[in-house]
């Protein structure tokens, strides 16, 4: 159990507000790791900035009564569209570090994608969680390896595969190169520990078109092979085109979010709610679609659901509000924002959730 919500800092009044006091509580170095974009930050900034360019409609005198904000997605019922993103390392933020993030998301009545790059075991996450979990996989240069990586979510419980596919090499992170960031030793990639290595190449500054980094990146036969090899339902992460949308669904995705990694691997594209109409009406409902990048507030996530999410996945904010105050943190940052969204939700007229579409906002697609 989590203590009551108002043991948190009055100054905190929004998601926005957690981002000082989760800095000054961060190594420098590892802050610009956490926080930081690929290149100029351009993407990461348009990330949020985007969500601005959509004005809201406001309708009144609707009948709200038996609102609610619950939702049903691939087998979870969750008390609101907000997920809890993969994101590596909590122990950067928090030494508690993933299962404090999960006992947050079980107090919420939501879901936590848990990263491959976890600070922590996937059987322990599991354990301290109270609510569902998904698994988010990178697919490894060891085939074998990942397929143990498959084998163990199924084995500890996890509800999901999230295969990640838009970061076969890491983003041009400048903020991160001048910060100096390296982890620290109580800090590790521990679910990679033992697998095999590729040669490296002998030249750290050699182009990448030499190295052979991209030997073993993963290819669209790779996302069916993963499909074939589980039995869990299979979400891809990463989809920002409507062409690569078609082939995921070909490859047998039962959902995909929509994400440009948080605005770290290729800076220059699109903001994801920019990209996400395109997504949703590639896959005319077929399967899910979700996205993340930039949701700040309750109006962001209702924004995202009438451009055609099912949910949304909330990342850097959680991880200000675990380096803030732990597990309380992130329950009361998920709780502030579902706030938000109803308040929202009630201002646009929307009782539930299957409401919510393009005529909320004020843009082309609701005219």
């Amino acid at each position: 159990m989590l203590p009551q919500l108002d043991h948190i800092p009055r100054e905190i009044a929004s998601l926005g507000d957690y981002e000082a006091f989760a800095q000054a509580r961060i190594d420098p170095a590892a802050w610009a790791y956490l926080n930081a974009g690929a290149g100029d930050q351009w993407t990461l900034r348009e990330n949020i900035a985007a969500f601005a360019r959509l004005p809201l409609r406001s309708r009144v005198l609707r009948d709200m009564r038996g609102g609610s904000t619950a939702t049903h997605l691939l087998g979870l019922d969750l008390d609101a569209p907000i997920l809890i993103a993969p994101t590596a390392y909590h122990a950067l933020a928090h030494p508690d570090g993933e299962s404090a993030t999960a006992l947050a998301a079980g107090a919420t009545g939501t879901c936590m994608v848990v990263s491959t790059q976890a600070s922590q075991p996937i059987e322990d996450i599991a354990k301290a969680a109270a609510a569902p979990l998904w698994f988010q996989l990178y697919i490894q240069p060891d085939r074998d390896f990942t397929l143990g990586l498959i084998r163990r979510a199924e084995a500890a419980g996890y509800r999901a595969l999230v295969l990640t596919v838009d970061a076969p090499v890491n983003g041009l992170r400048n903020a991160e190169a001048r910060a100096g960031f390296v982890l620290p030793p109580h800090v590790r990639a521990v679910n990679l520990e033992g697998m095999k290595q590729p040669a490296a190449g002998q030249n750290p500054q050699a182009l990448l078109f030499d190295t052979p980094l991209l030997e073993h990146a993963a290819v669209w036969g790779d996302v069916a092979w993963v499909k074939r090899n589980t039995r869990l339902p299979l979400v891809v992460k990463g989809i920002t085109d409507p062409d690569d949308a078609s082939r995921a669904l070909d490859c047998g995705a039962d959902g995909m979010i929509v994400s440009n990694h948080g605005g770290r691997v290729l800076d220059g594209v699109p903001a994801s709610i920019d990209l996400l109409p395109g997504v949703a009406d590639a896959v005319a409902g077929r399967v899910p679609v979700l996205m993340d990048g930039g949701i700040r507030r309750g109006s962001d996530v209702l924004r995202a659901l009438a451009l055609g999410a099912q949910a949304v996945l909330i990342g850097r904010p959680v991880l200000h509000a675990l380096a803030t105050a732990g597990a309380l943190g992130v329950a009361h940052a998920i709780r502030v924002l579902r706030a938000e969204l109803e308040l929202a939700m009630a201002l646009t007229g929307c009782r539930t959730i299957r409401e919510i579409d393009s005529r909320c906002l004020y843009c082309p697609a609701s005219q």
